[in-house]
């Protein structure tokens, strides 16, 4: 395609825009609608995904050691679990040391519980560390069938739970997405519609003189790609105010290492430039729907 040709595409592409005032904003309103939400649920997903991450990156597993067990029994216990092969860090935790834990995170109630400095009722504990967290469980099954094993713990329900929420969200983002995708889509293909309706005669005279049919198609595709990717701007400039604002506020100061949020810079260019292609990907596909339905060349 030459420059000169592809200069008058986009303003032809362009004056249709204009031209079908009412209709292209309601166009360019569904895909700024449609790319708000899923920009929404997609940095939501993704801060989960990291959330969920950095759990399940932190799990381990609690093994309470029989408080029968004699030192050399533990030691033997210890031996057997650093013989498993997806175990990655065994770090052993006296009943003392447990105590004295628990006592301190209770603060200044903590000394109603002096008293149990007398009688530890407490178990010695190894804290397990797979080497995937995936293994977690297969971990812990393994050691719990050991003798000397009181009981294991690793957290599963409240993972499982997790799990269960984060695949929820995804189903529910993805079902509003794709609704909303499809309205977008129509919105456009009937803007563009309009525009080869109101042109009926003048694509009849240009075939006349001998316009090819790739000729009369690109200044729609050229509209369709304007639209989605005006649509898109206005959600990429509020998502990006927001969740920066959202991060600078809340993101930094949770305190807690395994709930932090994603950095905003380097989130927000990923999800502005999947939100921009979305926009062009509907706006085009609008198009081609319409010349195939309407334009009769």
């Amino acid at each position: 395609m030459k420059a000169r040709t592809g200069v008058r595409h986009m303003k032809e592409g362009g004056k249709n825009i204009v031209r079908n005032g009412w209709m292209t904003f309601a166009s360019v309103s569904a895909v700024t609608v449609m790319l708000f939400v899923v920009g929404t649920f997609l940095l939501m997903i993704l801060n989960i995904n990291h959330f969920a991450d950095s759990l399940e990156s932190d799990v381990e597993v609690r093994v309470f050691i029989d408080r029968s067990a004699e030192a050399s029994s533990q030691t033997a216990l210890e031996s057997s679990i650093h013989e498993i092969s997806a175990v990655e860090e065994v770090e052993y935790i006296p009943r003392e040391e447990g105590l004295e834990t628990f006592i301190a995170s209770l603060g200044d109630e903590g000394e109603y519980f002096e008293t149990l400095r007398e009688e530890n009722p407490l178990n010695d504990v190894f804290v397990v560390q797979a080497a995937e967290p995936q293994q977690t469980e297969l971990v812990a099954e393994e050691i719990e069938a050991m003798q000397h094993v009181e009981k294991t713990e690793y957290g599963q329900d409240i993972f499982e739970q997790l799990f269960a929420a984060t695949d929820f969200v995804r189903i529910v983002g993805l079902v509003l997405i794709l609704g909303l995708m499809f309205t977008a889509i129509f919105l456009i293909a009937n803007t563009i519609k309009l525009t080869i309706i109101a042109r009926k005669t003048e694509i009849q005279i240009m075939k006349l003189v001998g316009a090819t049919n790739s000729f009369i198609r690109w200044p729609f595709f050229i509209e369709g790609l304007l639209l989605g990717v005006f649509g898109a701007a206005v959600p990429i400039i509020i998502l990006s105010y927001g969740y920066t604002r959202f991060y600078e506020a809340i993101g930094e100061a949770t305190g807690l290492e395994f709930f932090d949020f994603l950095p905003a810079g380097p989130l927000l260019v990923q999800t502005s430039l999947l939100l921009l292609a979305i926009g062009a990907l509907v706006g085009v596909w609008g198009s081609i729907m319409s010349v195939r339905k309407f334009l009769r060349v």
